[in-house]
């Protein structure tokens, strides 16, 4: 589940579970694709596409994120 501040709360099904645990994802900001239709991944509704890049290595994805402090729901420009 996310927070997008004014846009609501959206769940999301993002295959990051190699480098990132679900407590230390509380609180951190992510970037995400909101305006895409949700996507049925196997029996879960993925509302939202998180974006990330891959290490080069062993293929586990990095989360992006803003270098500083933004509010929920900031639109990519």
């Amino acid at each position: 589940m996310i927070d997008f501040g004014p846009l609501g709360t959206r769940k999301s099904s993002a295959q990051i579970t190699a480098r990132y645990t679900p407590t230390g994802l509380i609180g951190r900001t992510v970037i995400a694709v909101v305006n895409f239709p949700p996507r049925r991944i196997a029996d879960f509704l993925s509302e939202v596409l998180v974006l990330g890049v891959t290490d080069g290595v062993s293929g586990d994805v990095i989360l992006l994120r803003p270098d500083t402090e933004v509010k929920p729901g900031t639109r990519v420009t």
